[in-house]
Parts: C-alpha cells; sequence; structure tokens
C-alpha cells in the first residue's frame, strides 16, 4: 500500500470511530486516563503538523500557533502544553473547528506526499501512522468510559458485536521445554523502539494456558469471596480494593440479584462465554493466585505465542515494563516516544477486539499502570 493511501485510511478510520457520537461525547473527560474524543482528533492532527510539515513543508502556514499548547501531549522538547486532566475544560476550539483542523492538515499532507520522501520523513510518517492508530485504539476505550459511566448507559453502536468464547471451554495447557529462546522484533516493517532489540532469553519449563479467562469462571472468583480474602492479593492491590470498595470488574453490576454489564449495545444481561475484561493488573494476579496458577512473563507469551490464539483482549503478564538490552532512545521528541515510561508499568501482551488491523504483532508491547483497567485487558493463566 502506497503512503498516500495508508494516510487517507488512517485519518479517515480515526473519524468514522467518532461517527456515531453526539457533539456532546467529544468533549467529555470523566477522568484523568480518559482523555475527550475531540482532542484525540487534534492531538493526531497535530504530530502530522509538528513533526512533518512544519519543519519540512516550507510554503505550510501553521493552522493556529496556540494548537501547540492545546494538542501537545507529553512531549517535554516540543513546548508547553495544557495539563492531561485539564483537556476536558477545553469547549474550545469547538469541534467543527477540530474537524477543519484535521481538513487543513490533510490537505497540506496531500500535496507533500506528491514529493519524493527520504527514508528518513518516509520512517517519520510511518511512525505517525502508527501514533494515530494508537489512538484509534484508545478513542473506543474512552468512548466506551464516557457512555459507560453515563447513568443512561446510552450504547455506542447496537449493531457492533461483543466476542464470544468457543463453546468447548475448559483448560486445555501448551507445555513449552525449558531453553535458550529469542524475543523481539527483528526483519522488515514498522516496530516501535521499546521492541528492540532482538535478544535471547532462558525459561523453565512451563505451560500457558490456551483459553482466556471467561466473565464465568471470574464470577466464581467474586462469589466465592476473592474481592474479599487478601491472602490473594499484592499488598498494593490490597490496598486499592479496600481504598476504592472495588468489588467487580469496571462496567459489571449487580442488579437486583442479576448480573449485567455496559457493553457497545449498552447495559446487557452478562455474558458468560466471553473473555472478562477490564480487569487491572491487580485483578489478573489475584484471580490467578485463587486459581493455584500465575500470571506468564512476557517472554513466556511471546514464545508460545504462535501456537495460541490472541487478539482479543490485552493479557496482562507478570514482567515489568522495562528496556531490552541495547535499548536506545532517538534523539529529540520522538526519543520521549517510549523509553521514558519505563518504570512502575507492567506489560502486556497480544492485542484486543478495538485493535486496529494490522496494528498488532507478536513482539508488541503495551504498558500500563497496574492499577488501569479502561483498557480491553484481559487474563491468561500460566504455571
Amino acid at each position: 500500500m502506497s503512503l498516500r493511501k495508508a494516510y487517507q485510511e488512517v485519518r479517515r478510520r480515526s473519524e468514522m470511530i467518532c461517527a456515531p457520537l453526539k457533539t456532546e461525547d467529544y468533549v467529555v473527560q470523566p477522568v484523568v486516563d480518559v482523555s475527550p474524543p475531540k482532542w484525540h482528533l487534534g492531538h493526531t492532527t497535530w504530530f502530522f503538523e509538528t513533526f512533518i510539515l512544519l519543519p519540512n513543508a516550507k510554503d505550510y502556514t501553521e493552522f493556529d500557533p496556540q494548537y501547540n499548547y492545546v494538542f501537545n501531549s507529553y512531549y517535554e522538547s516540543v513546548g508547553a502544553r495544557v495539563i492531561r486532566t485539564n483537556r476536558g475544560n477545553l469547549s474550545r476550539p469547538a469541534v467543527e473547528e477540530v474537524m477543519r483542523y484535521r481538513r487543513y492538515v490533510d490537505e497540506a499532507m496531500e500535496s507533500f506526499l506528491d514529493r519524493e520522501l527520504s527514508p528518513e520523513l518516509q520512517a517519520l510518517l510511518v511512525l505517525g501512522l502508527n501514533h494515530e492508530e494508537q489512538h484509534q485504539e484508545l478513542l473506543y476505550t474512552d468512548i466506551k468510559y464516557i457512555l459507560g459511566h453515563n447513568p443512561l448507559f446510552p450504547p455506542y453502536d447496537v449493531s457492533r458485536p461483543d466476542i464470544r468464547m468457543p463453546n468447548n471451554q475448559g483448560e486445555s495447557w501448551l507445555n513449552i521445554r525449558a531453553g535458550v529462546y529469542e524475543i523481539g522484533f527483528e526483519g522488515e516493517g514498522f516496530c516501535f523502539d521499546n521492541e528492540l532489540n532482538r535478544h535471547k532469553v532462558y525459561v523453565n519449563d512451563y505451560a500457558i494456558c490456551e483459553q482466556l479467562v471467561t466473565n464465568a469462571e471470574y464470577l466464581d472468583f467474586i462469589l466465592a469471596g476473592g474481592y474479599s480474602d487478601f491472602r490473594y492479593w499484592h499488598a498494593e492491590g490490597w490496598d486499592w480494593v479496600k481504598n476504592n470498595q472495588v468489588t467487580t470488574p469496571m462496567y459489571w453490576y449487580n442488579i437486583d440479584g442479576k448480573w449485567m454489564h455496559y457493553t457497545w449495545q449498552g447495559l446487557q444481561p452478562l455474558m458468560p462465554d466471553a473473555p472478562v475484561t477490564h480487569v487491572s493488573f491487580y485483578e489478573a494476579a489475584a484471580f490467578a493466585a485463587w486459581k493455584g496458577y500465575r500470571l506468564p512473563t512476557e517472554a513466556e507469551w511471546e514464545i508460545a505465542a504462535p501456537q495460541l490464539a490472541w487478539g482479543q483482549r490485552w493479557e496482562w503478564t507478570e514482567s515489568a515494563y522495562l528496556p531490552y538490552p541495547g535499548f536506545t532512545k532517538a534523539p529529540g521528541a520522538i526519543g520521549e516516544y517510549n523509553g521514558k515510561f519505563m518504570v512502575n508499568q507492567m506489560v502486556l501482551r497480544g492485542a484486543s477486539e478495538v485493535t486496529p488491523p494490522g496494528h498488532s504483532r507478536i513482539t508488541y508491547r503495551n504498558f500500563f499502570h497496574p492499577p488501569l483497567r479502561w483498557q480491553f485487558t484481559g487474563i491468561r493463566l500460566a504455571r
């Protein structure tokens, strides 16, 4: 696929994700981890304007100098920015103005793509496309949080199906022999810098479950008193449970004795055969301990992944998010993309039902803080 066509498709998809929204939905920020959909649309546009057009298109005129302050996310080297918690206070620029910004930058990018690009510019453009695809996944998860915490539980799209597991339930295990294996990205195509460098790891004999944990299995944990027994929890996780009065995964409700959960179609009866989702690392680790198992390491997950069905849920691992051997940060703002977040976070592997097509791969390293669960996070067990 040409870079021009790839650019057009990625840009269209972001707006398609937002198409079911009302104008008011674009501005809401219920919690710090959720950004308003309007901000995502502006930020991804700002990326192309800031890193491609302004330094490289000599006739380009910045759409609005204030937008660098409004739509910069965390790039210290690019200047001051709106504090993340204040993104929901941005009633202006209005949604229609953000859409005009997108049209303006897209037209400039169309002209820019007529020229022959250096390998460095091509790589930067591909990074920008992958960056917007990451925000497309965030758009889905943030929209679900916005609508799922509205007291009316409005549906996002009643025609969008929810994932269900095959009927042949029950634990089956994939056994992996001890040995030295290689993990990390190699070969042609795009990867993020945190997937490099490919390197050797040693693992002991282990087994990894071929199925994800389902809602029904997780409900057993709840009914067995899993949220009230400290023995299964990390100390920090147990504090989190008590301080936040957590008793279920996000979006689960017990209404008049009937278990319900918020889905794309609105509030629906809990689907027992769906893979459990919107659980924190704390919850995933506690469930594994309750079952007498554990979570896989990210190396164990990657070694086994070619023989597993994955991609429905981001799967928590018990690996801390750290650099691979030989990891180096790129100079300038692009070097801020991953490396500076390598502390106090846990690695997730796989992909989810809202991961953009072709954006997931076995070596992809997602990462979040242990209490976060607004993403489509799930559980795969190991022993």
